[in-house]
């Protein structure tokens, strides 16, 4: 099987979808399964990055400027991720997980994966869930 990319979605703000770690969402029901959808983000440290992530290596303590790094390469692989969930119908994704690998010394690769469905809530047929209050 080749390599497919999620589709360019051409969003520029996350749209609200329901995101869990676990298999369901207590109260909902699964109606459709859309398959798994995926945020990609390759990251590579800049020399002035790397200056100051080694400056404080030669002190000890908190690594902050890798911490912020690594911090928002998963924001962003995130947000892509529920981005492709969106773009495929879902309002939510379950078993959500991340992985990271070095690709290259200095060179990080960063994904978000798990899988998009519709939900909808118990005993409601047709329809999907709305996205919870506190992101809509």
């Amino acid at each position: 099987m080749s390599y497919q990319p999620p589709p360019e979605t051409g969003q520029l703000e996350t749209p609200p979808l329901w995101v869990t770690t676990g298999t369901n969402f207590d109260g909902y029901k699964v109606v459709r399964q859309l398959g798994v959808v995926r945020g990609l983000m390759i990251r590579s440290r800049s020399v002035v990055g790397n200056l100051g992530a080694g400056f404080q290596q030669f002190v000890g303590g908190r690594q902050t400027v890798y911490m912020k790094m690594s911090d928002h390469a998963r924001q962003e692989a995130y947000e892509l991720m529920i981005q492709h969930a969106a773009a495929l119908g879902g309002n939510a994704v379950l078993s959500m997980r991340y992985d990271s690998n070095e690709l290259a010394p200095g060179v990080s690769e960063i994904i978000a994966y798990g899988t998009a469905v519709v939900i909808v809530p118990d005993g409601q047929e047709a329809g999907p869930a709305e996205p919870p209050a506190s992101l809509a």
